[in-house]
Order: C-alpha cells, then sequence, then structure tokens
C-alpha cells in the first residue's frame, strides 16, 4: 500500500488525507469543486501549523506531509493506480452508491475500495460492485489526525485478506483499528446516537435546557463535550440521517429521531458548519464572546 485515494475534501476527507500523508503514503485527495479542495488543504495546513506550535511535529514534517498530498476534480485521475480509495462523501446512500458503482469501472482489478460512512451498511454498498470481497469500512472518528479510533466494518462478502490489510494498514499510521459487523450504525453510533437523541428529547420535554444537559453529561459522566455541543459538532444534519437509517433498519421506535432534531435540520440548523445549531457559532457571537474578555 503506497497510493491513497480520498474522495471528498470535507472534514472528514481532509482530515483522512491529512493522516495518511503525514505517515508517509502518497495521497490522491479528490472533490469535485476546486474550492472544496483549497479549502480542505488550507484545513490541513492550519491542523498542522497547531501540531508545529504544540512540537508534535516539525516544520519540515509540515511540508512533507503537504507534498504528499496532491489534488484532483476528476475522480478517474485522481484513482489511477490508487492501492486504497477512501470515500469519506456525504452520508447519502444514493450518493455513495453511484461513487462505489463508478469506481468499480474505473479503478484497477487489486483496489481496495473502503467507505467512511457512519451507518449505512457495507454490504449494500459492496453489491454494487463486481467486487465485493475488496469492499469494506473504515469509520474514522473526528477530528481524523487527533483521534485513535477506526471502526473496521466488514460486509457480508469482505475477504479476511482485505480485513487484515486494512487492520494492519490503520495501525501504521497510528489508530487503533476494532473488527465489527455491518449491521446499521455499527458499534460506535449505535449506542452514541441513542444519547445523543434522548439528550435532544430531554431538552424538547423542558426537563433542562441546554447547557443544564451538557454540564450534567460533562461534570456527572466524565464526558468531554456534551452531547448537545457534541451534536453541533458532527453536523445535527448527520445525527438525523444516522438515527434514520437505524430506524429504517431495526424498525424499533427507540431510534425515531426526535421532532426538534427534524425541525432543526429543516430550517438549516446543522450546528457548527451553518454557524447555528444547539449553540452559536456566528461571527456575531464569536466577537460578542471575545469583548467579554476584556471586559
Amino acid at each position: 500500500m503506497n497510493k491513497i485515494a480520498v474522495i471528498g475534501a470535507g472534514t472528514m476527507g481532509n482530515g483522512i488525507a491529512h493522516t495518511f500523508a503525514q505517515f508517509g503514503y502518497n495521497v490522491q485527495l479528490i472533490d469535485i469543486a476546486q474550492t472544496s479542495l483549497d479549502k480542505g488543504i488550507a484545513t490541513i495546513t492550519k491542523n498542522l501549523d497547531r501540531m508545529v506550535a504544540k512540537e508534535r511535529i516539525t516544520s519540515e514534517d509540515k511540508d512533507k506531509t503537504l507534498a504528499n498530498i496532491t489534488t484532483f476534480t476528476s475522480v478517474k485521475e485522481g484513482v489511477q493506480n490508487a492501492d486504497l480509495v477512501v470515500e469519506a462523501a456525504t452520508e447519502n446512500v444514493n450518493l455513495k452508491l453511484k461513487i462505489f458503482k463508478d469506481l468499480d469501472e474505473i479503478c484497477p482489478k487489486n483496489t481496495i475500495l473502503a467507505t467512511n460512512t457512519s451507518s449505512i451498511s457495507i454490504t449494500q454498498i459492496a453489491a454494487v460492485t463486481s467486487r465485493p470481497e475488496q469492499v469494506i469500512g473504515m469509520h474514522f472518528m473526528n477530528p481524523v489526525p487527533i483521534m485513535k479510533l477506526v471502526e473496521i466494518i466488514r460486509g457480508y462478502s469482505t475477504s479476511d485478506e482485505v480485513t487484515q490489510t486494512i487492520m494492519d494498514l490503520s495501525k501504521k499510521i497510528g489508530k487503533t483499528p476494532t473488527e465489527v459487523n455491518d449491521y446499521p450504525g455499527f458499534v460506535a453510533n449505535r449506542i452514541l446516537m441513542p444519547m445523543i437523541n434522548e439528550s435532544i428529547e430531554t431538552l424538547y420535554n423542558g426537563v433542562a435546557g441546554v447547557e443544564e444537559i451538557d454540564t450534567v453529561m460533562k461534570l456527572g459522566m466524565a464526558h468531554p463535550m456534551g452531547p448537545l455541543q457534541l451534536a453541533d459538532f458532527i453536523g445535527l444534519d448527520v445525527c438525523l440521517s444516522i438515527l434514520n437509517v437505524m430506524y429504517d433498519g431495526f424498525k424499533n421506535p427507540k431510534y425515531a429521531p426526535c421532532p426538534l432534531l427534524v425541525n432543526m435540520v429543516n430550517a438549516g440548523k446543522f450546528g457548527v458548519k451553518s454557524g447555528e445549531g444547539f449553540y452559536d457559532y456566528s461571527e456575531s457571537r464569536k466577537a460578542e464572546k471575545v469583548a467579554k474578555q476584556f471586559c
């Protein structure tokens, strides 16, 4: 394994590209929009600068990492000669199925196809390809360069050889791979999302406010971040998508999304990325916080 193609330059995609490049792999970062690629590289650069400032890496390490990344707006050009393709596009099942169908047609026969999906069936994705034994899930945690866990999800047909290859590769990039089977939400989100959903229900039912709920979970349960703040960080639209996948997959009402979450997503309140969720992340709010520090 030497050449790694990453599809999608968003939060997860640029984090995955950053991590592989930092460990010396040649990374081909692909996105249909040049602006997204530019933003992705800018994010990687900023995160590397932060690591240099904290003396976790040197300036030379930063330069080598950036030099290991090449960007493409063409999927066909970007996946040429790739040993592994990691798809990190939007959590939309139809989009992922199309991407994998296309990848199967244009990638070399030996290329392993991985998806960073947080809930969608690996088996379903693999079924649109002619190489289901070479399709696997690599669910990285956000922020990718920092978080150690990678859920390695085997589809129904994923081979032992491919699974072991990806487990070994994950260790080589400083991660702790954990093998799980292909059921809705896998392990991480099957446990996390009902907790987040129940926190939203608690707010919806007027039991406590946003900061109060997060404070209870941080100070009472030793969580580093409250569930509502975490939901904002993940993206409320992503949380809703994952809950819908689990609700559709299990037909169990305990996975049904809270009406408040549905309404917020319909209103375009996605959390950090939209500037507002359970908390306000707008520029005016940031300015207000800064002003208070000097008052």
